[in-house]
């Protein structure tokens, strides 16, 4: 496998994606980008605007998916990832990843893909779009394909994505027996702790229930959006005591603030602030904090011409990669 090298030592490449599905949230940030943002200065990174899986699921109104891949790798680039670090690119600019999908949905049994959990989830939960279709079926041989097609070593997930993770193991074993080559690489789980955020009605955020707070909103919106959190639904009264475990609120001050979270507890559990109050703090404590990226997003924002830069330098170093690997399986295809 072909690695980068940083001062002498070789580093062990990663992949990582997001669908460009809408605008990035407070529960982006606390995920996936601040475990990239520290996961760049020990691998050779690889990550990538998933757009070829975002119409997966909104193939019936694409309009706002080139606006989000520009948006999106906006707040990249503002919350801290650093293109000389790593490589940022688009999925769809390599055609390469389709070419592996297929090839390898050749091997992949149909059982395999009806069985993963997720898709089975999906397919119950998800109402307003039509996810009964073959593409969807076969979103994990693409997401195989996204990893195999760089020779990742390793991939950084959570607990609940191991199972597909699990499946491109098992499509590496079965590819590489049926031709008796090591040409893929069987990726490992980089199993990565992220910070638990709810929503503000206390539902996994998502913009799909509105209950979000967006990287790029400005201060009104978020203090409008913070006073409509729910706390304690035992505390009725200013000086009822609090539950603070019991508090979204309160979570928000442990994920982003944990310095202040021994004192937000105290003041809570003893009836020394009111929750209007203590929203206010808090509302003003995020404006804070999203400051700075949001200033740096206007400057991105004010030189498009270099985004643009980075996703074709991007794209041409996934390219690199990519040939050599769909050389060596047309190879063993004899195609």
């Amino acid at each position: 496998m072909t690695n980068s090298k940083s001062e002498g030592m070789a580093k062990k490449r990663i992949l990582s994606g997001m669908r460009p599905t809408g605008k990035l949230h407070l529960g982006h940030l606390v995920g996936a980008l601040a475990n990239w943002i520290k996961l760049q200065d020990e691998y050779d990174c690889f990550f990538m605007v998933a757009d070829w899986h975002a119409l997966m699921s909104e193939y019936e109104n694409p309009e706002d998916l080139k606006a989000n891949i520009l948006d999106n790798v906006i707040d990249w680039l503002a919350c801290g990832v650093d293109p000389k670090k790593s490589n940022i690119f688009v999925q769809s600019q390599v055609p390469e990843h389709l070419e592996l999908y297929f090839i390898l949905s050749l091997v992949t049994p149909l059982g395999l893909l009806e069985r993963c959990p997720t898709y089975k989830e999906q397919l119950r939960e998800v109402s307003n779009r039509d996810l009964s279709t073959y593409a969807f079926l076969g979103y994990p041989v693409l997401q195989a394909a996204d990893i195999l097609l760089y020779k990742a070593g390793a991939v950084p997930v959570g607990i609940d994505q191991l199972p597909h993770l699990e499946l491109a193991r098992q499509i590496v074993r079965k590819f590489n027996h049926l031709y008796k080559t090591d040409c893929l690489v069987e990726p490992e789980a980089l199993l990565t702790k992220t910070n638990r955020l709810l929503g503000l009605d206390g539902r996994k955020m998502s913009k799909s229930y509105n209950n979000y707070i967006g990287l790029s909103e400005g201060p009104e919106v978020v203090r409008k959006k913070v006073q409509s959190m729910f706390t304690d639904p035992e505390r009725i009264r200013l000086t009822d005591r609090g539950h603070p475990h019991k508090c979204n609120v309160f979570s928000y001050y442990a994920v982003f603030f944990p310095g202040m979270e021994k004192e937000a507890q105290d003041r809570c559990a003893k009836s020394k602030i009111g929750c209007t109050e203590c929203k206010k703090e808090l509302a003003a404590k995020l404006i804070e904090l999203l400051a700075p990226v949001q200033q740096r997003r206007q400057e991105l924002l004010n030189d498009k011409k270099h985004i643009q830069e980075i996703l074709f330098s991007g794209k041409a170093k996934a390219s690199e990669l990519a040939k050599k690997t769909i050389a060596e399986v047309r190879d063993l295809l004899k195609v």
